[in-house]
């Protein structure tokens, strides 16, 4: 029996800009090539989680545009549940705007459009599907008040939330408060916490932090180095799998997304869940494009073999 995941977030529409190099400021630079591709964090993360063989319902909005139709177009065909998804009029659908070397690495612009209008009444009508859910994913590219809805909602009926901070903001001691598992990159984590994450001592403080502020699990990505995870008296680094970098767009929505369609709710198998999720993400970053990236789990078990 799959798991049952609502994910609060955005959905946009991408336009990468293939470039040598990231430009300096004031510097022009040729393009040379110019893809199209599904987007907005919280959409790569329903398709990852969905693609793992999670069931996923998805609250969103897009607008009255041809973007929108292409997105719910997409996600449809991903058999991801959008009967939460509003169609705002008078409004542009969301759209990131990502420039992307050679070396795989990216900048990225994202414009919010109908992503910002998510209301409370929104939310309060997704009751139901949020408490049938096992988790609810929610990132910060869809305004912060309508996540703390959904994980007030979320507590009401022992929902397990997962918070992915990203882009990095101010959280409330409120939100924290209600959120089981965080998942922010080192950047993200040092701009919440005030603390840098240079060595074991910033990564015991960052912990602790987090603990103090009623958070469970600390799941802080690090790139090529992995990802460090505390949980109860643990701390531990799950060590990344090596891979030739292509595009890194949507790689840390791929490991959230991935990582909660097999965790189990009493987090016995989280070191496990740790390991498949970057194994995902290791696919992603070698495919060009977020969303087109994203594997499947036969794909994940294809690459590195099934689990035991």
């Amino acid at each position: 029996m799959s798991i049952n995941i609502s994910v609060l977030g955005s959905i946009n529409l991408d336009t990468t800009y293939h470039i040598t190099h990231i430009p300096l400021p004031g510097e022009t630079l040729q393009v040379n090539k110019k893809t199209y591709a599904g987007g907005g964090k919280g959409a790569n993360q329903a398709v990852a989680a969905q693609r793992s063989g999670a069931t996923v319902h998805f609250i969103g909005a897009v607008g009255n545009d041809t973007a929108g139709k292409f997105m719910l177009e997409t996600m449809g065909k991903e058999n991801i549940d959008l009967a939460n998804v509003e169609v705002k009029e008078n409004e542009q659908t969301g759209a990131a705007t990502i420039l992307l070397d050679k070396n795989g690495q990216n900048s990225i612009l994202v414009y919010a459009g109908a992503n910002s209008l998510i209301s409370h009444k929104q939310i309060v009508k997704a009751e139901n599907v949020i408490a049938k859910s096992q988790y609810i994913i929610a990132q910060f590219e869809t305004p912060i008040k309508a996540t703390l809805e959904a994980f007030k909602i979320a507590k009401k009926h022992d929902v397990i939330t997962i918070l992915n901070p990203a882009p990095a903001a101010k959280i409330s001691d409120e939100l924290l408060e209600l959120t089981d598992i965080i998942t922010p990159n080192e950047t993200e984590s040092a701009f919440i916490t005030g603390i840098k994450v240079k060595d074991q001592n910033a990564m015991h403080e960052t912990d602790m932090y987090f603990k103090k502020k009623g958070v469970k699990v600390t799941l802080i990505t690090l790139g090529s180095r992995g990802v460090h995870c505390s949980i109860g008296s643990i701390s531990q680094l799950v060590p990344a799998h090596k891979v030739h970098v292509v595009d890194t767009t949507g790689a840390g929505d791929t490991f959230v997304g991935a990582m909660a369609s097999i965790l189990k709710p009493d987090f016995s198998n989280i070191f496990e869940a740790i390991d498949y999720g970057q194994k995902a993400s290791s696919i992603t970053i070698e495919v060009m494009g977020a969303q087109p990236s994203i594997p499947t789990r036969e794909k994940v078990e294809q690459v590195y073999g099934k689990e035991d």
